[in-house]
């Protein structure tokens, strides 16, 4: 039974990401299906266009909500197999760090809507306070500023993502921990995954289109 617990653990991390709160906001305030309106993502930005500020608000904190529990939830089942495994610090960040991107994975991919989710930004923000707290609020003051500043919330993300390798890194040197793979790999396959769902947002970026917060959609 220990010999499962790890797939029972990124089985539930999927599970824990793909909770739908975007598009479930969508259908019960407004009736509407988020993935046919706006950019189609079921994220905290398109509850924001498509539904208002309270609901997008509360969508935002959820799905930061399931990051931090997936990534919780796998370091309270794993670290305690740590010894009758006899498996060191390096399987169990392993583990942990994957449950992580399985939630992630959840949420850009929920089986429960055909697929087709959000962009993972506040899922990863979640996940990355859950693994190593003070690089998440690292990222999310990266991602304040620069929102402050411009007023698009797709650069902000774009640039908080690119940031967190540096910051991973920065962190675990800062503390004389030295580099713990499983960590570098989340941050890099992390800031991957972001800047591929924006894509379209950076083609729009890149052509002087993209809405800033309070501009409708083009």
């Amino acid at each position: 039974m220990p010999l499962l617990l790890p797939l029972i653990v990124l089985l539930a991390g999927y599970l824990l990401g793909s909770l739908p709160f975007g598009y479930l906001a969508g259908r019960w305030l407004r009736g509407i299906d988020l993935r046919q309106h706006g950019s189609g993502s079921t994220g905290a930005t398109n509850v924001l266009r498509e539904v208002g500020k309270g609901p997008a608000l509360a969508v935002f904190l959820l799905d930061v909500g399931k990051g931090i529990a997936a990534v919780v939830l796998a370091r309270a089942v794993l670290e305690p197999l740590g010894e009758p495994l006899g498996s060191g610090a390096w399987l169990i960040d392993s583990g942990v760090v994957a449950a992580g991107l399985a939630a992630l994975a959840g949420h850009i991919w929920p089986v429960w809507l055909g697929w087709k989710g959000g962009k993972a930004v506040a899922t990863g923000l979640g996940m990355l306070i859950g693994l190593t707290w003070p690089v998440g609020l690292a990222c999310f003051g990266i991602f304040l500023t620069v929102l402050t500043i411009s007023r698009i919330v797709s650069l902000s993300s774009v640039v908080a993502a690119l940031s967190l390798p540096l910051l991973m890194l920065g962190w675990f040197a800062g503390n004389g921990m030295g580099l713990r793979l499983p960590y570098l790999a989340l941050a890099v396959i992390t800031t991957l995954l972001v800047v591929w769902r924006h894509r379209s947002n950076i083609r729009r970026l890149l052509a002087g289109t993209e809405p800033r917060l309070g501009q409708p959609r083009p």
